[in-house]
């Protein structure tokens, strides 16, 4: 029986090299997988999923406003869904992926972020949170050696930002994933 599965990170855990590593164990077994990313993730260029130690693969865009219902109709003779940065999917859209695995029988696995810069929960994420059958977390470290959970939004002069929109596309350039204690530390210290 097919599962949704949602498996999270704070910035630089691995997530979408996990993802392509998933990706390339399905099509080295036969099987096809149908890649997807939300088109808000313009940090690599259009239709590229990458990782930071350089693996890549060309992956379907969605935006917004597509149906993923519709789209995969052209994909529907795939063996699994891999979609990275799940958290910027509406919840209608993971909603879609639900539909999918529960209609289709097909594995849907979602790699993505819990949260944003100030701690808060993305749409997506927390509709995977809620609707995902296995929840699980690729850890990485702070500075400190703490698990990091947060993903740090840095200005120009290296200050960690608390306000303004929540997506703000970036890598190492803009986050810095760090556990809570430093974050908020570090927070203090600005001030």
């Amino acid at each position: 029986m097919a599962k949704l599965y949602f498996k999270y990170g704070a910035m630089g855990s691995s997530k979408s090299a996990q993802a392509l590593i998933t990706k390339y164990n399905y099509e080295e077994r036969g099987m096809k997988v149908w890649l997807i990313k939300p088109k808000t993730d313009t940090r690599d260029g259009q239709n590229i999923l990458k990782s930071r130690i350089g693996l890549y693969a060309v992956a379907d865009e969605i935006a917004l406003t597509d149906s993923i219902k519709e789209c995969f109709k052209e994909h529907n003779d795939c063996n699994v869904i891999i979609a990275d940065e799940a958290q910027f999917l509406s919840p209608e859209q993971i909603d879609e992926l639900r539909d999918i695995v529960d209609e289709m029988n097909i594995p849907v696995m979602c790699f993505g972020l819990r949260t944003d810069f100030i701690t808060k929960l993305f749409p997506g994420s927390m509709r995977l949170f809620e609707v995902a059958d296995s929840i699980s977390e690729i850890k990485t470290i702070c500075d400190c050696g703490s698990k990091a959970t947060v993903n740090a939004r840095m200005d120009d002069n290296g200050n960690i930002v608390t306000a303004g929109d929540q997506i703000c596309i970036g890598g190492n350039d803009r986050y810095i994933a760090m556990c809570h204690k430093c974050w908020k530390k570090a927070i203090a210290e600005q001030k």
